[in-house]
């Protein structure tokens, strides 16, 4: 039985062995991992139907002794001579067959016409050479690993943030004094940041229990891969994509306001607050349901984390790329009003300006997203070896902690907002000490 990635081979036989081992050597099941899968199981059974109609097209041989031909799951055994060794070559869909490829599999046909067996009562087999190497099973082991430590590590950043963001959330709701159009726009991207932590644990919950179901049967592999069975994860996927895309284009709502307030009233008045809701919530469904309709007509597979054709995937990637370059230009506009009005007021205390200019360019980084301009051109697809694993380490961890950062530097270290609570503080010590005066 295969649960939580282990099986007892006897029972259910070698592909399901393949199979299971497939989703324990895999470093990124819910992305490359799943694809393997499909491809190994579709591959197996094509292996089955070949093997199938050689037994009943071949003719039987002639004469004497032969053990007979059979197909046991793993291998196709054609008719043997008794006390014979039959070598066939490794199965093509074994994931590591290029490895393996010039290798063979053997039985040995016993004197009295049978396929010998062991002392446990199983035939006889030696696949040792279609097996993968052990230094390459090594290095996968290890790079899942570190991909497990990955995911721990934005697991813990969006639950803090979650945790930060929605108390952070609750004080700007809660005192009037700070609802404003910022504030209001703030907020926004507060839930924005939350619901991308929500999304993105949930989307892996469900990639989990999907490709973590228990195995007994090849059937239940079928199962796994029927559309029916992914339902929840394209839709967790879906869900994930579009709360991805309303974040960045709450950033560019971000931008945006502080553009207009600073320098110049452009596409939005500053003052109006629907026009944002429609630019950080409406936006995101212009390319989330044509990707949406593009994987269900044409890529309808898996739990839609594989991208096979990039040109779908750059109906999602486009718009974010679109603003993420606005967002650095208004960001690179707004430091040269900044340092300028400094230059002016500080002209004699160069490094009090200096200061002040490293602070407010720290403070408009995580609020415009701008660590997304590092590796704005360059997907997971395109790199490989040490820039990748360092690109999917630095992405993961700031987007991860990002909501943490921009809550910080928003309520809990706004001046406004700790004056704010300091008054309802002292009020509310007040009233205590009224009533208990009174008492």
């Amino acid at each position: 039985m295969c649960k939580n990635k282990l099986i007892t081979m006897a029972a259910v036989g070698d592909i399901m062995a393949v199979i299971c081992l497939t989703l324990v050597k895999l470093p990124m099941i819910d992305m490359a991992g799943g694809k393997v899968l499909e491809e190994t199981y579709h591959k197996w059974l094509q292996y089955k139907d070949d093997c199938i109609k050689m037994i009943e097209n071949e003719p039987l041989p002639e004469d004497g002794l032969f053990c007979n031909r059979t197909f046991d799951r793993y291998a196709c055994w054609p008719d043997a001579p008794a006390g014979s060794i039959v070598n066939i070559s490794c199965p093509f869909y074994l994931p590591w067959y290029d490895q393996v490829s010039h290798g063979v599999v053997l039985r040995r046909c016993g004197t009295d016409g049978f396929w010998e067996r062991d002392e446990k009562g199983h035939v006889w087999r030696d696949k040792s050479l279609c097996e993968e190497e052990k230094e390459v099973a090594s290095q996968e082991m290890w790079l899942k690993k570190m991909m497990l430590s990955f995911r721990t590590l934005y697991t813990v950043g969006y639950s803090l943030s979650f945790l930060t963001l929605v108390t952070a959330l609750v004080i700007l709701l809660s005192f009037r004094k700070l609802r404003c159009t910022r504030n209001y726009i703030h907020v926004n991207l507060f839930l924005s940041f939350i619901l991308r932590a929500v999304s993105v644990i949930v989307k892996d919950t469900m990639l989990e229990r999907h490709w973590g179901r228990e195995i007994v049967k090849p059937g239940d592999v079928s199962e796994m891969l029927s559309h029916q069975a992914a339902i929840g994860c394209r839709i967790a996927q879906a869900l994930m994509q579009y709360c991805v895309l309303a974040n960045h284009y709450w950033f560019f709502g971000e931008a945006i306001y502080l553009y207009s307030v600073l320098i110049a009233s452009v596409l939005i008045d500053s003052n109006k607050y629907l026009p944002y809701i429609c630019l950080g919530w409406g936006t995101p469904l212009l390319f989330v349901v044509p990707w949406v309709v593009m994987k269900i007509l044409k890529e309808n597979k898996e739990c839609w984390a594989v991208n096979e054709n990039m040109n779908y995937w750059w109906i999602i990637r486009s718009p974010i790329l679109f603003a993420s370059l606005i967002n650095f230009l208004i960001f690179v506009k707004i430091l040269k009003v900044i340092l300028s009005k400094l230059r002016a007021n500080n002209q004699s205390d160069y490094y009090s300006y200096k200061r002040r200019l490293a602070k407010a360019t720290l403070t408009l980084i995580p609020l415009f997203g701008i660590h997304e301009v590092i590796f704005i051109f360059v997907t997971d697809e395109q790199t490989a070896g040490v820039l990748r694993y360092f690109k999917v380490f630095f992405s993961l961890f700031l987007n991860s902690f990002q909501g943490f950062l921009v809550a910080v530097l928003y309520c809990y270290a706004n001046k406004e907002v700790r004056e704010e609570l300091k008054r309802k503080v002292r009020i509310w010590t007040t009233e205590t000490q009224l009533v208990c005066c009174g008492q």
